[in-house]
């Protein structure tokens, strides 16, 4: 336990300021998800901006594309946040929970991106990544997907896939030696619970004004 800490307090303390950034605005930008603020994804931009470096650098080729995947994301999830009813007043998309059948399509989203992923990883890895660990990397990577889809598409099932992410990335990259990240992954955890609840209670209101 001492070495573990030790390590923590070793990375911390090597932190370079480009992770330094990425950490803080990752924790802004799911503070303000939580809050559902448009806010999130400007902040977020500049997260993604700045791990797709550091996944790349670190041979965590499936989180490097997440954060490319973020990106996008995040652009098609301001419009979408953003948009208007035609009274210029309500907002178009409203937190909602997942059917039945959009959880299926979750899941099949999660196995799809999963199996790409680990079977390019397994390659990257004889070629020229031997550093990489793909069926965690794939892990981590694939219920990031699928959290940031459902996450522009305001479904409260989208934290559920977030929780699955922190979880898997909090050893991830402290074995990788970011140990700054890995906190920020367990900060994250918090939040992400937090998020779930509180946007499960805000679907609730919308179902009760709906009647």
């Amino acid at each position: 336990m001492i070495s573990i800490l030790h390590a923590i307090y070793e990375g911390l303390v090597n932190t370079g300021w480009v992770e330094a950034i990425a950490v803080i605005a990752g924790i802004v930008s799911v503070w303000y998800s939580k809050k559902e603020n448009v806010l999130v994804f400007p902040t977020g931009l500049v997260n993604t901006t700045f791990f797709i470096y550091l996944s790349y650098k670190g041979h965590l080729l499936g989180e490097a594309s997440v954060n490319l995947y973020y990106t996008v994301m995040s652009i098609y999830g301001w419009y979408l946040w953003t948009r208007k009813k035609d009274d210029n007043q309500t907002l178009v998309l409203q937190i909602s929970n997942s059917t039945k059948n959009e959880w299926i399509q979750q899941i099949v989203f999660f196995t799809g991106f999963y199996v790409v992923i680990y079977f390019t990883l397994i390659y990257l890895k004889t070629a020229f990544a031997p550093e990489a660990i793909p069926w965690a990397d794939a892990f981590a990577s694939a219920t990031a997907y699928t959290g940031m889809w459902l996450m522009a598409k305001k479904k409260v099932e989208s934290w559920i896939w977030w929780i699955l992410t922190n979880i898997a990335s909090i050893p991830l990259y402290f074995i990788k030696g970011y140990a700054f990240t890995s906190v920020q992954f367990l900060v994250l955890l918090v939040l992400a619970i937090a998020g779930w609840y509180s946007w499960q209670q805000k679907a609730l209101l919308s179902k009760k004004l709906e009647k």
